[in-house]
């Protein structure tokens, strides 16, 4: 469990990666000075939104591959400056955005998607090479249904917006712990 200290260290610790970054430097996280829960291996998303609440860049890491206070910092210069859909962050945007932080619960295999509860669970979808991944927030933030959800997942993979009723489709959700500023 995170506590609101635990929130706040994180969310410092994005926004020193992306101001360090901006500024030309490359600091390291020294792990040892954190807490254990932030030393624990954990996968997070970093999202940066305008002021306005438009997306600005979300990257993360699914599964926890290095300590979450790492992840955090990965993730946050990755979706400033990595996001595909976005040019780099620039100095003058980054007093306009805000930071949500997304603490990857475990992943489930959906055998039923009766299962899939839109606002707590978010969706990965995967068939072939292809994946999509939307975290448990989008769901409610755009009014979705379970269905609409799905379909939104499969886009998201480069699938048909059905794909998710075919057998050789695999659904997994999974729950975060969302927190911003």
């Amino acid at each position: 469990m995170l506590t609101k200290e635990h929130e706040s260290t994180l969310l410092r610790i994005a926004r020193e990666s992306i101001d360090g970054q901006l500024r030309g430097l490359h600091t390291r996280i020294d792990i040892a000075a954190y807490d254990p829960p932030l030393q624990r291996p954990a996968g997070a998303f970093v999202t940066l939104k305008t002021r306005g609440g438009q997306l600005r860049g979300c990257i993360g890491s699914i599964v926890p591959v290095s300590p979450l206070c790492e992840a955090v910092a990965t993730s946050a210069l990755s979706a400033a400056f990595r996001d595909p859909r976005f040019h780099p962050l620039t100095a003058t945007e980054w007093p306009h955005i805000g930071l949500e932080i997304s603490v990857m619960g475990p992943i489930l295999r959906v055998t039923d998607v009766q299962e899939i509860v839109c606002g707590l669970d978010g969706l990965i979808v995967s068939r072939g090479h292809r994946a999509g991944l939307l975290l448990p927030q989008v769901a409610t933030e755009y009014g979705w249904d379970r269905e609409t959800f799905l379909s939104h997942t499969c886009l998201k993979a480069g699938l048909d917006p059905d794909s998710w009723r075919y057998e050789d489709v695999r659904i997994d959700r999974f729950r975060a712990h969302v927190f911003g500023e």
